[in-house]
């Protein structure tokens, strides 16, 4: 076993995954940008060469040895090879679906085919999020949102869209729940009356939003429980919350949207209410 580590090294993506998120309290900090790069652009790692991928995450090439090493691996081509086989496992349906509307784009004129290119990129974002999110994980968030007597809602900038529509859907559905985004600016004073039997649903994207963090921090600290949405386990949301969910949303031209993002909050919505009418 290589210097520096302490177990075998993972077989597959998951459980390599696992145990960063595991040891990332104890990662020096050259090894935490890897480990940061590694789980937010999987595939960056599985096409690139040491070179382009040290250049990306900022780090020299011997760090990608090294963070290798830490996890179990000979050198950084064993590491590579997990990702590589993340890929391959992918279905084909998957892949001649996007290869199918990325065929389709030809010859489109220059307003379809912006509209195409963000039609594909919304499909890959559902997709993954169709394989990404654990059903029993979801379930378990959906009754502890469900047995709060308010629901807080937590969200700045782009994620804001996310938690203004759960309010809306959470009131039709005679759900009491307390969005923090007053132009009044009392977000703060609002969140001050989250008890423990209460719960949170936070969500932010990198860049992270300072204020959400913060915000979220502070009521973990009282005791609320918290649901979170994001797109990394290194996000300080995921530091905070009682469950996380990662969605990562696929970007056209450096555009993201909020596809997968809103199809999941609209279904733990709903299963929310499911939970209340159940019990």
């Amino acid at each position: 076993m290589p210097d520096g580590a302490t177990q075998p090294a993972p077989q597959d993506f998951e459980a390599l995954r696992s145990a960063i998120i595991e040891r990332r309290g104890e990662l020096p900090k050259r090894l935490m940008q890897v480990a940061v790069f590694a789980l937010d652009h999987p595939d960056d790692i599985a096409f690139g060469t040491a070179a382009t991928i040290a250049a990306a995450a900022h780090v020299q090439p011997s760090t990608l040895v090294r963070f290798a090493q830490t996890f179990g691996f000979d050198g950084f081509s064993g590491l590579q090879k997990i990702f590589r086989l993340r890929l391959r496992e992918r279905t084909s349906s998957y892949e001649d679906r996007l290869r199918q509307l990325e065929q389709g784009s030809a010859g489109l004129p220059h307003g379809s085919a912006v509209l195409h290119n963000f039609v594909v990129a919304a499909q890959q974002s559902l997709d993954t999020l169709a394989s990404s999110i654990d059903p029993q994980t979801l379930a378990l968030a959906a009754e502890l949102l469900a047995k709060a007597e308010t629901i807080y809602l937590v969200a700045k900038r782009r994620s804001y869209p996310i938690a203004s529509y759960m309010a809306y859907a959470f009131g039709k559905l005679g759900i009491r729940c307390q969005l923090a985004g007053s132009a009044a600016g009392i977000d703060d004073d609002l969140l001050a009356l989250a008890t423990p039997r209460d719960a949170a649903f936070a969500v932010s994207f990198a860049p992270y939003a300072s204020e959400s963090a913060g915000q979220a921090r502070a009521l973990a600290a009282r005791g609320v429980p918290i649901v979170a949405l994001t797109d990394s386990a290194f996000s300080p949301l995921a530091e905070c919350a009682s469950l996380w969910f990662e969605v990562v949303e696929t970007d056209h031209a450096g555009f993201r949207s909020l596809s997968a993002s809103m199809a999941f909050a609209m279904a733990l919505t709903v299963m929310v209410a499911e939970q209340r009418r159940q019990h």
